[in-house]
């Protein structure tokens, strides 16, 4: 049981130093400056040469143990402490080194400087394996750094494939987001004399305004529309209740006083002929003229009475 544990130990070991020294093989040059004037400062607030490491793998990478040289002649001559989780570096990230030549200062401050470097070369621990190499550029301005234009992307063996002047330097940021051309920048090469851009803007603000008047057109219709209606169910409820106030005003006794009236016109024509067209002469003894009947309406002519 114990030499089966002791070779599943050395077995796990292997495995684990293997991985890690495989995973030290994403590790990527990514960019540097040489003349640093008014870029960034390390933590001592000084401005120094500097370059950058990024891990292009999705797993993290030690980097403790990795060599770091200026000269191709001496490759190990800056290891990377051990010990430092700062060393670890994560998926996609990046991690920056001062060659300030003052290695007393930390961990990420080499031996050497780039002013006086011929190239940087990566390697692997055993001090022999180049991970990666990129010659230095001497013919740089101040403050202008060089580097992928693709963040881990192009040559391993210092042709330069992938690489250019950077616009702007990127330490510890993606170079290809940083140096890419910002919108304003692409629509003045597009766009130089605003053309464009004033045509666009009007179209935009006149477009607006017509949507703007057909939304507020459908909006005053429908709101007259809705007060027309409002106005005929007002106008009706206003009419209905009239009749009912004008009929509720007549009192009880009229009704009572046309009913009966009907009743009996009702019953008068039911007991007599209706002789709309003939006339109806009842005889008397009575002669009677419209001239004779002047006499019931005179006095008579007094009498004297004479006495014999």
């Amino acid at each position: 049981m114990k030499n089966l544990k002791s070779f599943l130990t050395v077995v796990g070991l292997t495995i684990a130093l293997g991985a890690s020294a495989q995973s030290q093989e994403s590790m990527r040059i990514n960019e540097y400056l040489i003349i640093n004037t008014n870029d960034f400062q390390d933590d001592f607030g000084q401005q120094s040469s500097w370059f950058e490491l990024f891990n292009s793998s999705y797993g993290t990478v030690d980097l403790s143990g990795c060599f770091i040289t200026d000269d191709p002649d001496n490759l190990k001559k800056y290891r990377i402490p051990s010990g430092d989780i700062a060393t670890k570096i994560k998926p996609r990230q990046h991690v920056l080194f001062w060659a300030d030549n003052q290695p007393f200062r930390g961990t990420f401050h080499v031996n050497f400087d780039l002013e006086n470097a011929k190239e940087i070369i990566l390697l692997k621990g055993d001090g022999k394996t180049i991970i990666d190499r990129i010659p230095v550029r001497h013919d740089l301005p101040a403050n202008v750094s060089f580097g992928r234009t693709a963040d881990g992307e192009g040559s391993i063996d210092g042709s330069f494939k992938g690489w250019d002047i950077l616009k702007s330097t990127s330490p510890s940021t993606n170079n290809l987001l940083v140096n890419k051309a910002g919108k304003a920048e692409a629509m003045q090469e597009m766009d130089p004399y605003g053309w464009i851009m004033a045509v666009t803007s009007m179209s935009v603000v006149f477009l607006a305004l017509i949507i703007l008047y057909l939304i507020f057109k459908n909006i005053g219709k429908a709101n007259v529309k809705a007060a027309n209606k409002k106005s005929s169910a007002t106008k009706a409820s206003s009419d209905s209740s009239a009749g009912q106030q004008c009929y509720s005003e007549v009192p009880a006794e009229t009704y009572a006083a046309i009913a009966t009236a009907l009743h009996l016109f009702i019953e008068d024509n039911e007991a007599h002929d209706e002789e709309s067209d003939v006339v109806t002469q009842r005889h008397t003894d009575r002669t009677y003229s419209p001239w004779s009947s002047k006499i019931y309406t005179l006095r008579q002519t007094p009498q004297v009475n004479k006495r014999n």
